[in-house]
């Protein structure tokens, strides 16, 4: 693809946080957003006011006939990233597809299969590994700030989740299992840092819901991972809480991590974070270069997937990966039901 000729996206799904990546991709430098795809006429409405010039259609059918399209990018509800996914790459668009990737691994590795067959991307929206803090915590691990990692907690607080559009975050047949919702980001970010030391073997988790009458509604949720070697990583998160509130505390053979990102809110443009690096002796503030939050990586996801079409460069986040993170989670919730530990050794 020529350098000059920017990469062209057409998103479908306009809700809530289907608009702010309407929003990345106009903010990215080489992208062009040419056309959304919206179900309701409300959203519909919104995308044409927002984004006024821009092609808006009620069938994601019609978007995926334009020919000038290079990449879709899919912000819909889980339930329907398996069909809506498909169909992407089988009209030879390279795929963004929001996390989770899917319902369940056989849908994910549908898609994959289809992605190899179409020779066209396909990148899952973990964008946590885009950001400038939970990522300076990956590279200073690579580059053995703490020699080999051995223990992490990495913890969610935050106020009740958005019931999306519909309400179809409420709804377990949807949504899955609220595990896939956003633990699924700490069990990606777990395995990442881990990643020296092998993928995970094994998963414990227990959980409550708040309310005895919504039982699948797991508000309350902690699951303990076991890497190879011994090393293990505790991921809890609250919904019963408020604002938001985020930390990742990693130790090692010969020093530590903590990072902390709080906000009134997830979305909040504004909000504090920092990070300190224990060497063995000294405690040392690290600096942090840009901005983080996930309305920050959005635009960092936006240009990762427009160098990936344009130059080559990898995907931040596999098929694979996003396999991995779906797995991990389902494990999760088989581990809640069942009161015991679920394995992992036998994910291809």
């Amino acid at each position: 693809m020529s350098a000059a000729r920017p990469v062209r996206y057409g998103l479908i799904g306009f809700g809530a946080w289907g608009s702010h990546h309407a929003r990345a991709i106009t903010e990215c430098p080489g992208a062009e957003l040419v056309a959304i795809a919206a179900r309701s006429e409300a959203s519909q409405e919104a995308a044409r006011v927002a984004h006024p010039g821009i092609e808006v259609l009620g069938d994601f059918r019609q978007l995926l006939k334009r020919p000038d399209i290079d990449v879709v990018d899919v912000v819909l509800p889980t339930d329907l990233h398996h069909e809506v996914g498909l169909a992407v790459l089988a009209a030879g668009k390279h795929l963004l597809l929001e996390k989770p990737m899917a319902l369940c691994e056989a849908h994910c590795d549908d898609l994959i299969r289809a992605a190899e067959h179409a020779e066209r991307l396909l990148c899952v929206g973990h964008e946590f590994r885009l950001s400038s803090l939970w990522g300076k915590v990956k590279d200073m691990v690579d580059a053995g700030a703490i020699g080999e990692p051995q223990y992490a907690l990495i913890e969610l607080w935050r106020r009740p989740y958005r019931q999306g559009s519909g309400g179809w975050r409420y709804d377990v047949n949807r949504v899955g299992s609220w595990i896939l919702e956003e633990p699924i980001h700490f069990f990606d970010l777990a395995r990442w840092y881990f990643s020296s030391v092998g993928n995970p073997a094994r998963v414990a988790a227990r959980a409550k819901a708040r309310d005895a009458a919504r039982p699948e509604l797991l508000d309350n949720f902690s699951a303990f991972v076991d890497f190879p070697g011994g090393g293990y990583a505790v991921i809890s998160q609250t919904l019963s809480a408020f604002e938001h509130h985020q930390v990742v505390k990693l130790t090692g053979s010969t020093g530590a991590l903590w990072a902390t990102w709080s906000g009134a809110m997830d979305r909040t443009f504004h909000p504090t974070y920092g990070l300190k690096h224990f060497d063995g002796e000294t405690i040392h503030e690290v600096p942090i270069e840009k901005p983080t939050g996930e309305v920050y990586e959005l635009v960092e996801q936006i240009d990762s997937m427009t160098r990936a079409v344009r130059d080559g460069a990898p995907v931040h986040c596999t098929g694979k990966d996003g396999k991995w993170s779906v797995a991990m989670c389902l494990r999760a919730a088989e581990a809640v039901a069942s009161g015991s530990n679920a394995g992992l050794g036998d994910l291809a």
